[in-house]
């Protein structure tokens, strides 16, 4: 089951839950020392879904000037296989519709995930560009 909540609402079980499964994703396995929990995760919504009371996957959502963003997609090793990343972009792209009518959502992406997030209806919208040594694009949904 998917939870949404803003980080006002989440436990400190629920926050350490999600900032040690994000360090265990994009710092340890991807092998990229960056300040991973950062200003951002005070005042955003946290997109979750638990089985067996483990998280599984994770996004973020928040605003981005006029348009509204998501990040820190992640799938854990356990949720791994299972086509939880498509069902964690949907809700989380559902949740942006609902709170955000009619707001352009745009993304950075690594490149590897370009064909993933076209599925959805991304437009590729950058030249390839290193984040943290890590090949990314910036990627548009037009819902306006």
């Amino acid at each position: 089951m998917i939870t949404i909540k803003h980080t006002n609402e989440l436990t400190p079980q629920e926050l350490v839950t999600i900032f040690k499964e994000r360090v265990a994703v994009f710092i340890v396995e991807q092998n990229c020392p960056y300040q991973e929990v950062d200003e951002v995760d005070y005042d955003t919504l946290h997109v979750c879904a638990y089985e067996e009371n483990q998280l599984v996957v994770y996004t973020r959502i928040l605003e981005k000037g006029e348009r509204i963003s998501f990040g820190r997609v992640l799938v854990t090793e356990a949720g791994r296989g299972k086509g939880l990343g498509k069902e964690i972009v949907k809700a989380t792209i559902d949740e942006i519709k609902k709170r955000y009518p009619g707001r352009d959502i745009e993304i950075s992406g690594q490149t590897y995930l370009l064909e993933f997030y076209q599925r959805f209806g991304f437009e590729l919208i950058s030249e390839t560009y290193l984040e943290d040594d890590i090949p990314h694009n910036d990627m548009l949904l037009k819902l306006s």
